[in-house]
């Protein structure tokens, strides 16, 4: 598969989109160890990565996971396989600088049919390399455009191409700039209030930092993102987006909080797999990331949470490991995007102030 293949911008947007993620996301520079792990289908956008790697003088490494393969792992891993720390793994990340990963699945739901308590056992063998990565290395995480993706957002190949372009197209600086805005305002709040059908969730963010979700990590970029004060989230809220993590579809997810922890879940579909990642570990049912999706360039649902978090006008809550540059005090190995619309009859507010109406801001 090559990637945009129709029309006139194959090469441009090839050549465009990888010079965002070296120049711009994780702005590789000479002497510098990249590493660029991809599937082989995504092969057209990695060598214009290696290329331009080369180009600065640094060291590009591509690492290629066949299609399958993790399914099997899964599949047949005994416990002490499952439980077996990848001691090369992170050797290699330890000694990487920038960390490109383009991910390009031929099957979206995978894993689906995964015992989820492997998934569980396997993701907190897995925290400590995933750790070093988010906090020592320059990264990005870009989603290649592959059929998978399309037949999920219930798109045309072509058409979802297009979609993957316009959410990386523009002007990243001027973008930047208004999320800094955005962000300033929660920073200088402490109480933060989501209304909307089915949702009345109240929490505090005093010791927290909201900061900028640009695109100098996950590509698309177009949020800001904070943590709620560990203890303070408080109420109720129904998401109507479908919450997608490994392969795994809950619909219909309804969470009550007190004192910051789930304290009952529903669903009117999966509920057994939400329930297990809730009971993943100590920190998986409290929230560690609040987030505002601000990139209006993406108007739609894919079941793409790369893209997804970032539909202006959206809200996600993740509920599990925060992050350490929002002063986030929530540890788990579950990090989990539950994405809520509300361009219908949803307001935000901050400190009693109304800041954002049916998914646009009011100041």
């Amino acid at each position: 598969m090559i990637f945009f293949k129709t029309g006139p911008m194959t090469n441009k947007r090839i050549t465009k989109i990888a010079k965002v993620l070296v120049d711009y996301s994780t702005n590789v520079q000479e002497g510098e160890r990249v590493v660029i792990t991809a599937p082989p289908v995504a092969q057209p956008l990695v060598l214009e990565i290696y290329k331009l790697c080369l180009q600065k003088g640094a060291h590009p490494v591509i690492r290629t996971p066949l299609p399958g393969a993790a399914y099997i792992f899964y599949k047949y891993a005994k416990e002490n396989q499952l439980t077996r720390f990848p001691k090369i793994a992170m050797y290699e990340m330890k000694n990487t600088d920038a960390y490109i990963a383009i991910r390009a699945p031929l099957n979206t739901n995978e894993f689906a049919g995964v015992e989820p308590g492997k998934i569980a056992v396997r993701s907190k063998v897995l925290s400590p390399v995933s750790k070093w990565r988010l906090q020592k290395t320059k990264w990005v995480a870009f989603d290649y455009p592959t059929t998978a993706y399309a037949q999920n957002a219930g798109m045309s190949l072509h058409d979802y191409q297009d979609f993957a372009f316009n959410a990386i197209n523009l002007n990243w600086g001027r973008l930047k700039a208004r999320l800094q805005r955005i962000a300033d305002a929660v920073n200088n709040a402490e109480k933060v209030s989501v209304v909307g059908p089915g949702t009345d969730l109240k929490f505090t963010v005093k010791s927290t930092r909201c900061v900028l979700g640009d695109g100098t990590n996950n590509m698309p970029g177009g949020e800001v993102f904070t943590a709620p004060d560990k203890y303070s989230v408080n109420g109720h809220i129904t998401f109507n987006y479908p919450a997608i993590y490994r392969s795994n579809e809950v619909r219909g997810v309804q969470l009550k909080f007190k004192k910051g922890k789930v304290v009952e879940e529903d669903a009117s579909s999966g509920l057994d797999f939400l329930r297990a990642m809730l009971d993943l570990d100590s920190g998986s049912r409290y929230v560690g990331e609040w987030g505002i999706g601000c990139n209006y360039n993406i108007k739609q649902f894919t079941k793409n949470t790369l893209f997804d978090e970032k539909i202006g006008g959206t809200v996600h809550f993740a509920l599990g490991h925060g992050y350490k540059e929002c002063n986030a005090k929530i540890r788990s190995a579950l990090h989990w995007d539950l994405v809520k619309d509300l361009r219908r009859n949803g307001e935000i507010y901050l400190d009693g102030k109304l800041f954002q109406k049916n998914g646009r801001f009011r100041r």
